[in-house]
């Protein structure tokens, strides 16, 4: 679906093309530490080292997905850009859920359809700006290995295809309004994310700067911090690099 390139996108965003480049984050951070503006969108049409958190491999099938990075300026301060993965991912999850019923959150960095993974979100910082990747599985017919059991995309869940510029148009329009709301407006962002969250009730394991620790998510904290009941008591988790489900999963709907 090559003609369903973006080739534009909606004001006040700005559009850089690549043919093929190894990250758009990285070529994102490049463009912002030459001093390009808040709203510059870098996407790939061939993205060849895209990674997650951790470092981790992000697969993307040229013909089937959307991977691309948006520089932002907040004037928040910069405490408050974490934030900016949920104000993705509640962007990702509108715009999915023009084509499907419900999209869930995983936090703080994955958007879910019925139990599969659709896309992921990596918000890296610099000094004066930060830089939100975002991969979404589009129409990708098939997944290699392990991920066929765990990624699915918006084609297959809704049915049909999905046009990639209506798609990313879409997605923009809903992250300028939700990246707005990392100050002011906090709460009614937390509110649709809680709406979403597939952590809550669940039981998890993840990884912190402190090692690994298991429990079970009681929500989302006033702060965007997961709420994690351990036989210590509830801890708040402002960060963590891996989340998994380690409770038996419910049937998907």
């Amino acid at each position: 679906m090559s003609d369903d390139f973006p080739t534009s996108v909606p004001a006040p965003f700005a559009l850089c093309i690549r043919e093929e480049i190894p990250s758009t984050n990285d070529d994102a951070r490049l463009l912002a530490e030459r001093g390009a503006a808040g709203g510059t969108v870098v996407i790939a049409k061939k993205q060849t080292a895209g990674r997650g958190r951790r470092g981790a491999d992000w697969f993307a099938d040229p013909e089937g997905a959307l991977a691309f990075s948006v520089v932002i300026r907040p004037g928040e301060p910069k405490a408050l850009w974490p934030r900016l993965a949920l104000a993705a991912g509640l962007a990702v999850a509108e715009a999915v859920e023009t084509r499907v019923p419900l999209a869930g959150i995983k936090w703080p960095n994955d958007v879910w359809i019925s139990g599969r993974k659709v896309a992921g979100i990596l918000v890296e910082a610099g000094a004066d700006f930060a830089v939100v990747g975002v991969g979404v599985n589009l129409n990708v017919g098939g997944f290699p290995g392990e991920l066929a059991e765990i990624a699915t995309s918006v084609g297959r869940e809704a049915g049909a295809a999905v046009h990639r510029g209506e798609f990313l148009s879409e997605l923009l329009r809903r992250f300028a309004f939700r990246s707005g709301q990392i100050g002011g407006g906090f709460g009614e962002l937390l509110d649709a994310v809680r709406q979403r969250c597939v952590l809550t009730g669940r039981d998890v394991e993840l990884t912190t700067y402190q090692g690994r620790t298991r429990g079970r998510a009681e929500g989302i904290g006033p702060g965007g911090e997961l709420l994690l009941r351990t036989v210590a008591g509830i801890e708040r988790i402002i960060q963590a690099d891996e989340v998994r489900l380690s409770d038996v999963p419910p049937k998907v709907r």
